[in-house]
């Protein structure tokens, strides 16, 4: 396939920042020049290079993201706050109040917000990330640069909505008369491990989803599943000692537990619960390899 751009990076950036402010008109430049992309998975190195030199592209579609998101809203980011204190409302009513699941000596609200910010950015990584090209496919399709930065650049943006839940969680801890400790410095290092974990998983899901889009609608039941098996708003005690192991092979169970470690002072993780690294690790890796294998067919086949 050959597409003629002016200067692929600029001209890209003139796009990006366009389709910010006018989101239904892409303003095209006349080319004058001509780039040729040849079939077949590009080298490694060669490949991370491609990205370090297009890295400002992810600014760019960063900012892009978060002004589109909350653009012509009379709340604007305070929606993002108003949906988690809604959604906490509900949990806490439902297991807290109804099913009375104890987490004594922690207030039930602080423990499962602990838990529930981490599962929201995991889903709103994998949601929107893996479903990045399909939604970008009038950028991919005209212009060439590496895409596997838009579904980097969209699992960046859910970040800002978790340090708006990072705010809010410090406040609830003050209201709820909980003490903060140092180990709340350690939150970026479980926020890493989120990203690498949605991300890992959403390499993949953004490369299939261009072919089989069946699984943009089975994603959210995934999610949707995936919640009640993760100790997001119980505690892992609850799970029988037999079927712990489970639990240790989860990510997100391990990445959740050494949140509330973070913010409410608990008992460190238990140390079986680096076992869940291995798939972050494994799904990471293949998911990059596979997406710089099909890179070159994905405007084609969208």
């Amino acid at each position: 396939m050959t597409l003629c751009v002016t200067n692929p990076l600029q001209h890209l950036l003139s796009i990006a920042l366009t389709s910010a402010k006018y989101p239904n008109f892409v303003r095209m430049t006349q080319p004058h020049t001509t780039t040729v992309i040849l079939p077949g998975k590009p080298r490694l190195m060669q490949y991370f290079k491609s990205i370090l030199r297009h890295s400002p592209l992810i600014r760019t579609f960063v900012l892009r993201e978060i002004k589109v998101k909350y653009a012509q809203t009379y709340l604007g980011i305070l929606w993002s706050i108003i949906q988690a204190l809604v959604g906490l409302g509900i949990i806490t009513l439902f297991f807290g109040y109804l099913m009375q699941i104890d987490t004594a000596p922690l207030p039930y609200p602080v423990f499962a917000f602990a838990g529930m910010m981490g599962w929201y950015y995991f889903s709103l990584v994998v949601a929107y990330s893996g479903s990045s090209l399909v939604q970008s496919q009038h950028l991919v399709q005209k212009v060439s640069f590496p895409k596997i930065i838009i579904p980097i650049a969209y699992a960046i943006t859910g970040l800002f909505e978790f340090v708006l839940w990072t705010l809010l969680m410090l406040v609830l801890l003050l209201a709820f008369g909980q003490a903060l400790t140092f180990k709340i410095l350690l939150v970026p290092v479980f926020m890493l491990l989120l990203l690498f974990t949605g991300l890992g998983i959403s390499l993949w899901l953004a490369a299939l989803t261009v072919r089989y889009r069946d699984l943009l609608i089975i994603i959210p039941y995934i999610i949707g599943f995936g919640i009640f098996v993760t100790p997001v708003f119980f505690p892992d005690t609850m799970v029988p000692e037999a079927y712990a192991w489970l639990l240790y092979l989860n990510p997100m169970a391990g990445i959740i537990e050494g949140l509330r470690w973070c913010f409410l002072g608990v008992a460190a993780p238990a140390w079986q619960y680096v076992a869940g690294l291995i798939p972050v690790v494994v799904l990471l890796l293949t998911g990059i390899n596979h997406f710089r294998g099909v890179e070159v067919r994905i405007p084609d086949e969208l």
